[in-house]
């Protein structure tokens, strides 16, 4: 599976900006996907998951209530709603699919294809 992520840039504090994830190449609706995100000097971390199917979903505490992820399998995309944000959510986000069972989404060592990120700056 090949990822390419589109929609980031600069939004002030309190803003949004939706994150796309387009995939090509293997089937995407048998691969749960994964958004992750690395903010300089600190480790990947875990964001928000959702199943093949789309009917779960997860989330860092950190995102619960401003952030929401979606898929649609039709078109090959995830997406990542991302609302009331502040400068703490500055990072390169990643997207990330997954043969994997649902305990081990928000592990990015369990990933198994990784799109190159989208810069994502918020100013206070």
């Amino acid at each position: 599976v090949q990822l390419v992520e589109s929609g980031g840039g600069l939004v002030q504090a309190g803003g949004s900006l939706r994150l796309s994830c387009a995939a090509s190449g293997r089937t995407f609706s048998n691969y749960a996907m994964g958004w992750f995100r690395q903010a300089p000097g600190k480790e990947r971390e875990f964001v928000a998951a959702i199943s093949a199917s789309g009917l779960l979903t997860y989330y860092a505490d950190s995102v619960k209530g401003r952030f929401t992820i979606s898929r649609d399998n039709a078109k090959k995309t995830a997406y990542l709603e991302m609302n009331t944000l502040n400068a703490e959510d500055t990072a390169v986000y990643y997207c990330a699919a997954t043969g994997g069972v649902a305990g081990t989404w928000r592990y990015y060592t369990t990933m198994d294809y990784w799109g190159t990120g989208t810069l994502v700056t918020v100013s206070s």
